[in-house]
Formats: structure tokens, C-alpha cells, sequence
């Protein structure tokens, strides 16, 4: 999944859980009418510098199915801050779009309300096939044993970006490889009312990535084997308080970024205030904010001293992505599924991930030359050696809330002034875990 949104009250997430199992609409087996065959609602994530740049991007592409089939498109993007929750309403009151966008990290918790459209081999066949897809991806679509609750549509990993002239400027030689180099490296470039590393504090998804991905590297896990929440244990609680130190003790993000949501990091970075970000496919937004090829380089996301990415305590990102899927009680039906077989075809997979800098999870698309650049050569690296996917459980988007706005909390305490210790941190996991077990 991918950027932002703003946190959920989690009582409120699990209550609309809960009810939209009852609430999901459609048929348990096949699902949906054509009932308005002639049009299709969509609700697409925020994936370019803003919507507007989405409008832009996806607007002709729609045209170009309207004319191919004659189903209109109301096209609707939108942003991450309110995506997850926009979706729990959908699903709880069974009023929501054909078709929409989902972070692939929420396939499981959405998959469990029962209100999306299962992906058994009968609706595969009517896209083109199961097979089409890259097995990793499909693995991100949904809980083990089940059909899938979504079909792939762009994936991505993360990857650290850097300033080429910040570096330069300040006599650094190579991106950071390892958390120590990153913080001693840091310190040099963090004066003159710039900074090192960018952060998006006030977003919860962005928190929860870096934090799993730190939890991995301590050793750790977020759930135990039987799904059991296990947030506050000792190496969890090291593992988060190290990625708030980059703030609260090493000083190398700006105390402002605990309030960033809504992709400010990025605006900094293009602009010079900033030397570094992790980011998922982020070359579009640069460009976006006026930054030319050659500007940023590309690297993997740091590992602890010692190590080089790959699997265990080497992991550097999670199996990013966005899913598309389908309402089970959509009043059309029919041209729901062609509308994800046409955004699933070679040619539109190769035109909005080349535009969208990420990576097509149709194996036909990955051969186009555009997806060899250094960019996409990290990012490719990445989700085939170095990323693991987020906890697939039911309840996993309550996980995001939960420990996300503990993180938020943290980051807030930092750029405060307020001390991050051992004991606030292990006190805000705790927090969270007993809101997961209510």
C-alpha cells in the first residue's frame, strides 16, 4: 500500500468490520447485478503528486474504455487520509462504488467484511487468468486458502531516495547503506535549516511501514503465531524507538515532519530541504515538483551494521502495492469486471506504472525497457530479495490504526521537546496492543 491516511478511531473500525459482514450486499457466490450496465463508479488512491495529477492521468485512459465499450467512468480520486475509512463506511452501509483502489496491505481486514467480490478462477478467466499475475502479488490479495478479494494493479517496494547536489555539498560521497551510517551521515548534512531524512509522522501507514520494517530488523513481530497481538514486547519497542530517535535523539528529521501527512516530504525533498526520504516509486512526484532525471539517485533502504539486505533481520521494506477490487453488490456487474480486465491489460499496466513509477504486476508489462531504470531496478531488487509482506490477518487494518497512531503520538512527543524513552514507548505500544484486544 501506499502514502497516507489519517487516523481511525479503532472501536469505530472494528464496529464497522463487524457490521459489514452482515452489511456487504451481493450474493455469496456470484455477487452483483447489471442492473445499470451503461456506467461504473470508481474510487482510485491517490498515486501522483495530487489529484488533479491523477484527473490527468487517469481521465483519457477512461475515455479510451468508455469508447471501447460504451460503460462511462465516474471516476472519483480519493486521498489517502481518507481512503480506509471512506471504504469501512462503503462496506458497512453497502452503499460504495463498482470498482475502487486498495492499499494491498488491507486485502485480509477487507476480505473478512465479506462485501468485496471474491476472485474465484471463474472471474480470473473473464480478466484473462490467474496466471497473468506475478505470484508474490496475488499472495498480497487476500488471507491463505481463500480466493483473493482483489486482482493486482501496481506494485512496489521501498527505496532510499537521495539529493545528489546536497550530497555533494556537503562532501558526502555515497548514500547510507546501514542505520549507523545513515544517522552519522545525517548529522552532516542537518544544518543551515536543512535536514537529513524525511518523515511523514501524522501518517499512519507510512508509520506502520517503517516500523515493521525496523521490528523485522530487532528480530521481532507485531503477532504472535496464533495471530495474538504482541506489539509491546522489549524488541519491538527497541525496534520503534529507534526509528522515532531519528528524530527525538539523532535530530536528523525536522521536528515539523511529525505533523506531515499528506506527502509534504516529498515537496521538501524536490526543493532542497531535505537530503533524503524513503518512499515507495517516488520518481513521478519529483518530476512533478520540478525535478529532472538525473537529480535524485536510488539505493536500498538501510539494515542494521554489519548486514546487506535480504530476508529476516536483512529486511529493508514491505511488499508494497495497490489492489483493485470489486463490491460484491455492485448494480453492474458485468462491465465491473471488464473495466479491471482493460486496467489489467498489457498496455494500460505499462502506461500507468511507467507513469506512476512503480511496477506492473502482470508479468507481460514487467518486459517493456521503461521498468530497467535505476529507480525501478531498486525497487524490482527489493520485492524480489528484501521485502516481506505486512501481518495477514483479519484485523491487520486495526493494526495500522493502532500502532500508527502510536507511532503518530511518539513523533508528536519528539518535536515537542517531550523525552522518548524506553518506558513512553513500551507505554504507547501497550496502549495500543489493549486497544487491538478490546
Amino acid at each position: 500500500m501506499r502514502r497516507t491516511r489519517a487516523a481511525a478511531v479503532t472501536a469505530v473500525t472494528v464496529s464497522m468490520l463487524a457490521a459489514a459482514t452482515a452489511c456487504g450486499g451481493g450474493s455469496a457466490t456470484e455477487g452483483g447485478s447489471n442492473k445499470s450496465p451503461k456506467e461504473i463508479t470508481y474510487w482510485a488512491s491517490n498515486q501522483g503528486p495530487d489529484i488533479a495529477a491523477d484527473q490527468a492521468t487517469l481521465g483519457p485512459e477512461l475515455k479510451k474504455f468508455e469508447e471501447q465499450t460504451g460503460i462511462k467512468v465516474k471516476l472519483e480520486v480519493v486521498p489517502w487520509a481518507d481512503l480506509l475509512n471512506r471504504i469501512l463506511a462503503a462496506t458497512a452501509s453497502g452503499q460504495g462504488p463498482d470498482v475502487l483502489n486498495i492499499g494491498n496491505t488491507w486485502s485480509s481486514s477487507l476480505q473478512a467484511t465479506g462485501a468485496l467480490l471474491p476472485w474465484d478462477a471463474k472471474n480470473f478467466d473473464a480478466i484473462g487468468g490467474k496466471d497473468r499475475f506475478v505470484d508474490s502479488a496475488i499472495g498480497s490479495a487476500g488471507a491463505a486458502g481463500k480466493d483473493p478479494a482483489a486482482v493486482p494493479l501496481y506494485s512496489m517496494s521501498y527505496a532510499l531516495y537521495y539529493n545528489k547536489k546536497m550530497f555533494q555539498e556537503a562532501g558526502v560521497e555515497k548514500p547510507p547503506a546501514t542505520w549507523d551510517e545513515m544517522v552519522t551521515i545525517g548529522q552532516k548534512l542537518s544544518k543551515d535549516g536543512k535536514w537529513a531524512l524525511g518523515a511523514e509522522g501524522a501518517n499512519l501507514s507510512n508509520n506502520i511501514h517503517q516500523a515493521f520494517v525496523f521490528s523485522q530488523q530487532h528480530g521481532a513481530s507485531f503477532f504472535d503465531a496464533s495471530g495474538k497481538p504482541t506489539f509491546d514486547t522489549a524488541a519491538n519497542v527497541d525496534a520503534v524507538k529507534q526509528y522515532v530517535d531519528l528524530m527525538a535523539k539523532d535530530k536528523i528529521i525536522a521536528p515539523g515532519n511529525a505533523e506531515y501527512d499528506k506527502n509534504q516530504s516529498l515537496q521538501d525533498f524536490s526543493n532542497g530541504k531535505t537530503a533524503m526520504v524513503l518512499w515507495q516509486s517516488a520518481a513521478s512526484s519529483f518530476k512533478a515538483h520540478g525535478m529532472k532525471e538525473g537529480d535524485w539517485g536510488v539505493a536500498p533502504v538501510p539494515v542494521p551494521a554489519g548486514g546487506t539486505p535480504g530476508t529476516g533481520k536483512n529486511t529493508n521494506s514491505m511488499v508494497a502495492g495497490i489492489n483493485m477490487a470489486v463490491f460484491k453488490n455492485t448494480d453492474n456487474i458485468d462491465g465491473s469486471l471488464k473495466f479491471v480486465k482493460f486496467m489489467t491489460s498489457d498496455e494500460e499496466q505499462k502506461l500507468l506504472n511507467k507513469t506512476y513509477g512503480s511496477i506492473p504486476p502482470v508479468k507481460a508489462a514487467q518486459t517493456d525497457p521503461a521498468f530497467a531504470n535505476e529507480d525501478l531496478t531498486v525497487l524490482r531488487n527489493t520485492l524480489s530479495t528484501s521485502a516481506a509482506p505486512l501481518p495477514q490477518v483479519p484485523e491487520e487494518s486495526q493494526f495500522e490504526t493502532a500502532v500508527g497512531t502510536a507511532v503518530k503520538e511518539l513523533f508528536a512527543d519528539a518535536a515537542a521537546g517531550r523525552p522518548v524513552t524506553t518506558e513512553s514507548v513500551k507505554a504507547k505500544l501497550t496502549k495500543a496492543q489493549q486497544q487491538m484486544q478490546k
